[in-house]
């Protein structure tokens, strides 16, 4: 059985497009970087820590209930992941309002910039790590571009202020690496993850 750590509607619709039958059970733990943490290891921390939570939160639940119709244990797959934008070294998380939203997407105004997710699998024998890497050109952005998609609400709840698969798009004119990495899922590596341990529907 795999089970997907998080709420992201856009990695449920990635998981579903590559064929997977899950469930969702959104991992809830802290999203801040470690000092000094770079950005590979904050995201595959994170995807890791949000698989492992889910994973020993299904086994809490079993054990407590171990009359009910359980999942079994040995074939459960917990899927977690995490992206974050960087440039120069920096990551550039969820904005926190709308002033903080205008300011990454200016620092990304005419530049390119990294897309970032970490990917973990926990199972009951093992935890397999990984991370997708994808570099996003954007055009230059005036303020007044900038003000309207701000005011859209779209950026609020992404990283880096922005999604390749909304308004955005049109600001894009390369993509170096994983399209899908940018929505929030690298599928091939995530399938590649994920083949000899779950079916497809």
């Amino acid at each position: 059985m795999l089970v997907l750590a998080s709420a992201s509607p856009r990695r449920r619709q990635l998981l579903a497009q590559a064929g997977y039958t899950f469930e969702v059970r959104p991992a809830h733990i802290p999203e801040e970087p470690l000092p000094g943490e770079e950005p590979v290891r904050y995201v595959t921390r994170l995807a890791r820590e949000k698989a492992q939570a889910v994973f020993d939160g299904i086994s809490a639940d079993r054990a407590c209930a171990p009359g009910a119709a359980a999942i079994d244990l040995e074939s459960l797959a917990v899927l977690g992941a995490d992206t974050t934008v960087t440039l120069d070294g920096h990551i550039l998380g969820k904005p926190e309002d709308a002033a903080d939203a205008a300011r990454m997407l200016r620092s990304l105004s005419g530049r390119s910039h990294l897309v970032i997710t970490g990917v973990a699998l926990v199972t009951r024998s093992a935890v397999e790590v990984a991370a997708e890497v994808t570099a996003v050109q954007f055009l230059t952005l005036s303020d007044e571009e900038i003000a309207a998609y701000v005011a859209t609400g779209e950026p609020m709840d992404k990283a880096g202020a922005y999604g390749i698969q909304g308004l955005a798009a049109k600001w894009i004119p390369r993509v170096e690496g994983c399209y899908f990495n940018v929505m929030g899922l690298p599928l091939a590596l995530v399938a590649a993850m994920l083949e000899s341990r779950v079916t497809r529907a």
